[in-house]
């Protein structure tokens, strides 16, 4: 009973101060459905391959640089597919310009780097459910880190990254949306 209660006021601190901690697009509303300009150019898929402007808040202290990712767990892989990883994003960056994830990062503050994808490469690759499918979710983001560049190779694949993310992570906040065809 007194460990419940010592813990009952660090859950809702921890729990609070996450809720702070928000991203937004003003082109993709949370909940909604991803735009022509986020769907993939190939794979029978036809669109701008855009990544869409995004745009956050709230990040917990000792925040000393962020990760972007977009992951759709829904694609018929059993592990998810990986549509953007960029990390090293300066603890100053609280938004990214639409299409800021192009192959050659030239949208992305310096020292940002991009993991590959499961497209094979680098950079933002859009929404390319399969035909009939249920409309898939698009997870966007934001990872809050406690250390100012994440130690891994260039050409990372999401996975590797992600193990990273996951041991320096401090918050995140996350936006979704849907995309079917």
């Amino acid at each position: 009973m007194r460990l419940a209660a010592f813990l009952a006021p660090l859950a809702f601190a921890c729990g609070a101060h996450a809720a702070d901690f928000t991203v937004t697009s003003p082109q993709v509303a949370a909940g909604g459905t991803l735009g022509s300009a986020q769907v993939f150019d190939g794979f029978g898929c036809q669109g701008g391959n855009q990544s869409p402007a995004l745009v956050w808040s709230g990040a917990p202290a000792g925040t000393r640089s962020f990760a972007v990712t977009v992951y759709d767990p829904d694609a018929p892989t059993g592990s998810g597919w990986w549509h953007w990883v960029v990390y090293d994003l300066p603890a100053t960056t609280t938004r990214l310009p639409a299409n800021a994830g192009t192959a050659d990062g030239r949208g992305l503050p310096a020292p940002a780097a991009q993991g590959r994808t499961d497209y094979g490469s680098s950079g933002f690759g859009g929404a390319c459910p399969p035909v009939g499918d249920r409309p898939h979710r698009y997870v966007f983001t934001v990872h809050a880190l406690k250390v100012d560049r994440l130690e891994v190779p260039a050409g990372a694949s999401a996975a590797m990254v992600g193990y990273f993310l996951g041991m320096n992570r401090l918050g995140q906040a996350t936006l979704e949306a849907r995309y079917g065809r």
